[in-house]
């Protein structure tokens, strides 16, 4: 009876080990598991691997369709490498990698549609020599199996309780890069009923302050988070919705049943560090994580152990700075540098941290911590900043935006090889297009809307600008979503608008306002200032003569614009008795380029063309009526 009823299992298991190939064994009762035990015969799991899970990429997206793999099964994958292409229920999206390995499994195939958020949808492993081991894995092969003898985790008496039918909101992602986020104020109170559409509250992100809209109707019960709160994980419980208003009252003490929930950060007078001479740096201490022989395992990449190992370094004292402590080969290289007693004191030097969509910033919780941490296990804590004695001064809170702002111009001219090419154009006769265009134009037009069409039209001619670095790759895009600075009271924000190349003056000059506005209200949704192919920041409404920008990585240039300012230059021709000099308004220009992408060459040739287009505004007009036919067109096929 027993081999009949567990004959398939059996079978299995002799096939694992004919091939040493031993596949997990699923158990479905205790008697499957007393019979099975008893064999006398060894059991192997899959192999330290991580399973990468659909991204929740918008606030309301729930499913996402993989539109094309990048990455093939065996390949390496290191941090910013897109692995694959994800189409939201607003746009599509790259999955970028946050970490190194390589790819052992791809669960679905491209055109795989309505895969739900937290999905997996592939398998990474350390070693090259794994990638074997999953070539028949399946998701549900893989799946734990809880051990017969675990103890359930005592549950308190307050998350025992029977609450009414409820819906918990967590803190949404509103962006790819978003780990944590701030609430800012909630626009809704306890007790008050709440309609499709209605904003619950305001979110601060890595990136902006967006609104938290309700997708459906109800009363909210309790409140998890007051306003100001901050640091709170994505997914975290921050409200309660009932349905019935009659039901609130029972929720008065509500905890959420699922773990303890975290109580936002407080601004805390600092505490006096203990004495560095209690305890000598230079023999730190470690606790163990936990007792016995058994070590837990470092996490450590392929190429990161191989080069540990040719120099003879212990990776297990080297922090790592790769999600969940994982070395990284910059950790061993810069370890190759340092005395022994800093090996262990790397949280107190933060480097930058590496790019990847958008820049994750794994790393901002340790180095919060770094002085808490430091003062914990005897060490000297990180410098201060030395205030000035009698000086005046207020301390201004970073916010998100603005940390994340600082980090990635950081890295931008840390690691990206920049150089620049400056061009002086004649504007009069730009000037004067404007001025009779207004005359009939519904929106009003400004140079710089026509700055962006005829930036736009210079990356269709030099298609190379109009381009992304993606470590192993170059993007090459076809229409210009043209990124434009906007300062706000929060900081600088290059709202997009979207294929500005298609656009005429009067499209451009409408969206740009609308951006503008959005942007100063802080109501910029992720799709509207998330992406784009080129940036252009125009300093001349402040009188400034010559700007040179950052590139906005992964884009590989940014235009950077001054005011028009007169200027007497020689005529090119000069009639007898004629005045040989003449009075223009001159303009100066400069492209930041990133040499990775856009060669010497290449950023010369794009400023030909925009000096082109400056000094002969009328072509602008006439590469607008070929966007137009090919407007129509894309919408005619669209249509059908």
């Amino acid at each position: 009876l027993m081999l009949r009823k567990f004959g398939k299992q059996i079978q299995r298991i002799a096939l694992g080990a004919k091939t040493h190939q031993f596949a997990p064994l699923r158990i479905h009762s205790q008697s499957q598991a007393k019979f099975i035990t008893a064999l006398p015969m060894r059991m192997f799991s899959y192999p330290s691997h991580t399973k990468l899970n659909m991204p929740s990429l918008s606030p309301t997206m729930e499913k996402g369709k993989i539109v094309q793999w990048y990455k093939k099964e065996g390949e390496e994958l290191l941090p910013g490498d897109v692995l694959c292409s994800v189409e939201t229920d607003k746009a599509s999206v790259d999955y970028e990698m946050q970490d190194e390995g390589f790819l052992a499994k791809m669960l679905f195939p491209e055109g795989a549609a309505d895969i739900p958020v937290g999905v997996p949808v592939a398998i990474v492993v350390d070693s090259a020599d794994d990638v074997a081991a999953f070539k028949d894995y399946s998701e549900a092969e893989g799946a734990e199996v809880p051990a017969a003898a675990a103890t359930p985790e005592p549950v308190s008496q307050e998350s025992a309780q029977n609450y009414p039918e409820h819906t918990v909101l967590g803190l949404p992602s509103l962006s790819p890069t978003m780990s944590t986020g701030n609430i800012v104020s909630w626009y809704k109170k306890e007790g008050e009923k709440v309609e499709p559409g209605d904003v619950l509250c305001s979110v601060e992100t890595d990136k902006a302050s967006v609104d938290f809209e309700m997708q459906d109707e109800g009363f909210i019960a309790k409140i998890l988070f007051g306003d100001g709160a901050k640091d709170i994980p994505v997914g975290e419980p921050i409200a309660v919705l009932v349905d019935d208003e009659e039901l609130i009252p029972q929720f008065k003490s509500f905890k959420p049943q699922t773990g303890e929930k975290k109580e936002p950060r407080k601004e805390e007078a600092p505490k006096e560090a203990p004495k560095a001479a209690e305890k000598p740096i230079s023999q730190p201490t470690t606790t163990p994580a936990f007792s016995g022989d058994i070590k837990p395992r470092k996490l450590i990449s392929p190429a990161a152990k191989k080069l540990a190992e040719e120099k003879g370094i212990d990776y297990n004292s080297v922090a790592g700075t790769g999600p969940a402590g994982r070395v990284l080969l910059g950790d061993i290289e810069e370890a190759l540098g340092k005395t022994p007693s800093k090996l262990y004191s790397a949280v107190n030097e933060p480097k930058a941290p590496r790019f990847d969509d958008g820049f994750r910033h794994q790393f901002q919780e340790e180095i919060k911590a770094a002085p808490v941490k430091a003062a914990a296990e005897g060490k000297a804590p990180p410098t201060a900043p030395i205030s000035v004695v009698g000086a005046d001064y207020t301390d201004i809170e970073m916010t998100n935006y603005k940390q994340v702002t600082a980090e990635r111009l950081t890295f931008s001219k840390q690691n990206i090889p920049h150089y620049y090419v400056t061009i002086e154009c004649e504007i009069d006769e730009l000037l004067k297009m404007r001025q009779n265009l207004n005359k009939a134009s519904e929106s009003k037009i400004t140079v710089n809307d026509m700055l962006i069409k005829a930036a736009s039209l210079a990356c269709l001619k030099v298609p190379d600008t109009n381009s992304s670095w993606m470590d192993t790759f170059i993007r090459k895009y076809h229409d210009v979503d043209m990124c434009v600075a906007v300062q706000t009271d929060n900081g600088l924000v290059a709202p997009i608008v979207s294929r500005a190349n298609l656009k005429g003056l009067e499209g451009i000059a409408k969206v740009t306002k609308e951006l503008q506005q959005k942007a100063k209200e802080g109501k910029l949704a992720p799709a509207e200032f998330m992406g784009g192919t080129f940036t252009i920041s125009n300093a001349g409404m402040y009188g400034i003569t010559n700007l040179i920008s950052v590139v906005n990585p992964p884009q590989a240039c940014i235009l950077g614009v001054g005011a028009g300012i007169k200027r007497v230059l020689p005529k090119d021709e000069v009639k007898e008795g004629e005045d040989p000099y003449r009075v223009a308004h001159v303009m100066t220009a400069t492209l930041s380029c990133d040499h990775r992408v856009v060669d010497g060459a290449v950023a010369a040739e794009w400023t030909k063309q925009f000096k082109k287009l400056i000094e002969n505004p009328e072509l602008m007009l006439l590469q607008n009526r070929k966007a137009q036919d090919l407007l129509f067109t894309h919408q005619k096929s669209d249509s059908f």
